[in-house]
């Protein structure tokens, strides 16, 4: 059977060094669309790159000194590294400036003037460099300000060839009304009625005032305006112009996402512009809203930017995929703690889900070492279970298809929350001990079965997560149509409990190291435009200390006088140790290495100038430390019986 192909696209990026949350969440989103439709069968074409003609690219690299290429060049590797972080799996980056891509433009202009579309005249309005925008005087704000971005605007006047967008006014109202869903959410399509009902007027798509831009072919002192010029790459990605059987496969995009700022120019101007080339319209144009933060747009000016990569680095590529899809409603403005990002951590991904597969596959270890049981006679309870997960599937395929990527993840969870209840319900643990040995193996397959489903559904939104699931589990034969499928999972496969697939966090804590490792970030992107690998030496650079620094650090050597287990905590251990001039109380989360009298008696090093801190309702003053690797961990001693209170330097 011939696979359905599936196009979408996100903005041509300006291109930016200091790409932040908001930045990647259309691309995240994209490419979760992406893997989805794959996993659906279809040949899926994803199209994303960088806008990279314009005044004021040009004059920053007259600032910096440098040509507009070499200035633009590391800014463009930054993105794609940051995109790479992020497993973003785009099939085409198209630089505006690729020389594929210039030709086309170039052709572009050249039929829509031979056609009467384009026409020269000159233009005089207000101008807003930044955003390389004319606005007219009832479209300003608080008197003389850009409506996009704020900033002041200026008188501006020039020769120039105008698209004539007026003529398309009445046929773009006809396209919203005969397509309901051309554009959504539905407050988007309003917007643009309205702004079309005010009137259209002809647009200017080129510039004479400065030339960094492609050519207009015939006459040379016009560059092609933006409006042609990135708007053009969604057909330059599939091989507008070079490869007719590539285009005619995947035009027209099923889908634009966009954020809603650039809405009128996705919506209005690039929908005429096909219809003057007499090429077919996209299917879906969406435009979502924007991440804030404390309730107001991501901003450098602003500084209220937040990066993706600190937190890639401390929590994962997943733990920021799934919170950025199922805390905020795709079309809709979200606003962005990093305490909601924690406390969601914590309740879905630990509580929930590892928590979910952890006590499954540990289970399956201690009562059948490690063998998927046979499922034997179910009863309604397992078959309410068996329900839920075969239908959801389907339930998030019709969210997904709308695009409501926060409800798609939520069915989800009901099955993860389900799976939990089910433990809960059966409790295999008195199973055990009532030697119920029949309906044990039937819970514990039907737990590990729950969660083969699991796998696959989250595997477009976290992929990595997904595939630690299976090892664990001993599973890998995935297809989209196993998930509506209870009974894949072979009896007899040895599943493997690894390492937890997400670590509690201490939210406190947590809070006060992310916010210090943007914050550093900020500042080394202040100081230099610096592409991403940049980035990464000069923060490893940053975080040497100095001998001075070293020198605060006070260690000494302790003896362990008692050790009982933390009344609340299952991984802590509370400790009495004798640091020479007092007995201090230290609790350390070292219980999964050693029991209550493993260590009493030895001598440890302890820090113990750290500031004390509340641990689970009992006060830790200080930290025992410890070496560990990915199995085992040690805690640190002497060689030779040194005093208690002795000092380490």
């Amino acid at each position: 059977m011939e696979k359905k192909n599936f196009y979408l696209t996100t903005p041509i990026y300006y291109p930016n060094s200091n790409l932040h949350l908001g930045h990647t969440y259309t691309t995240i989103v994209a490419d979760v669309l992406k893997k989805y439709k794959q996993a659906q069968g279809f040949d899926v074409f994803f199209t994303t790159g960088t806008d990279e003609h314009g005044q004021k690219l040009q004059e920053s690299a007259i600032k910096a000194g440098k040509a507009p290429l070499e200035y633009i060049d590391p800014i463009v590797e930054s993105a794609k590294e940051l995109w790479k972080t992020l497993d973003i799996d785009f099939d085409a980056f198209v630089r505006s400036t690729d020389k594929i891509h210039e030709k086309n433009v170039s052709e572009i202009f050249t039929k829509l003037y031979e056609k009467g579309e384009i026409y020269k005249g000159s233009y005089k309005g207000m101008y807003c460099v930044p955003c390389e925008a004319f606005w007219t005087e009832s479209q300003l704000v608080e008197g003389n300000k850009c409506p996009d971005c704020g900033r002041e605007v200026s008188l501006s006047e020039e020769e120039t060839y105008f698209f004539r967008l007026s003529k398309y006014q009445d046929r773009l109202l006809k396209l919203y009304e005969e397509n309901p869903d051309f554009i959504q959410p539905e407050s988007r399509k309003n917007e643009m009625i309205s702004f079309i009902n005010e009137g259209l007027t002809d647009l200017s798509v080129t510039r004479s005032s400065f030339d960094w831009g492609v050519k207009v072919p015939f006459d040379e002192k016009h560059v092609v305006y933006v409006w042609i010029d990135a708007l053009s790459c969604y057909l330059t990605g599939i091989g507008y112009g070079t490869d007719e059987e590539k285009f005619n496969k995947f035009w027209p995009c099923d889908v634009h996402l966009i954020g809603k700022e650039i809405m009128r120019f996705h919506a209005i101007i690039w929908p005429a512009i096909l219809m003057a080339l007499d090429l077919p319209l996209p299917k879906k144009i969406f435009g979502h809203g924007w991440i804030l933060f404390d309730d107001d747009k991501m901003s450098k000016s602003k500084g209220n930017i937040v990066y993706a990569e600190p937190i890639i680095e401390r929590y994962g590529m997943d733990a920021l995929r799934y919170f950025m899809l199922r805390e905020f409603t795709f079309g809709q403005d979200g606003n962005f703690t990093y305490t909601k990002m924690l406390n969601r951590i914590n309740s879905d991904l630990v509580n929930d889900l590892g928590n979910l597969v952890s006590r499954s596959v540990a289970m399956c270890e201690k009562y059948f070492g490690g063998i998927v049981p046979a499922q034997t006679e179910l009863t309604e309870l397992d078959n309410d279970l068996i329900e839920t997960a075969i239908t959801t599937r389907d339930r998030v395929a019709e969210l997904m298809d709308k695009l409501n990527f926060s409800m798609a993840l939520e069915e989800i969870w009901k099955l993860v929350r389900r799976t939990n209840k089910y433990i809960d319900e059966t409790t295999p643990w008195t199973l055990i001990k009532e030697q119920k040995e029949e309906r044990l193996k039937t819970v514990i397959y039907n737990l590990l079965e729950s969660i083969r489903i699991i796998s696959g559904l989250i595997k477009p939104f976290m992929k990595e997560t997904s595939l630690r699931i299976n090892e664990q589990i001993g599973y890998s034969d995935y297809s989209y149509e196993d998930l509506t499928k209870f009974g894949l999972l072979k009896v007899g496969t040895k599943v493997c409990k690894g390492k937890n697939l997400f670590d509690r966090l201490d939210v406190d804590k947590e809070l006060e190291i992310i916010i210090q490792k943007n914050s550093e970030l900020i500042e080394l992107r202040k100081k230099k435009n610096l592409g991403a690998s940049q980035v990464k030496e000069e923060a490893k650079e940053s975080e040497l200390i100095t001998i001075d620094d070293f020198a605060k650090v006070e260690l000494k050597v302790g003896k362990i006088l008692e050790c009982q287990p933390h009344p609340k905590a299952d991984r802590l251990l509370v400790f009495k140790i004798d640091i020479g001039d007092e007995v201090r109380t230290i609790v350390s989360g070292i219980r999964k290495y050693y029991s209550e009298t493993d260590l009493i008696g030895k001598k440890v090093i302890v820090v113990t100038n750290l500031k004390p801190v509340n641990l689970r309702g009992v006060e830790s003053n200080g930290m025992i430390l410890a070496a560990s690797d990915d199995e085992n961990l040690s805690v640190l001693t002497v060689l030779n019986d040194v005093k208690e209170g002795s000092e380490v330097s």
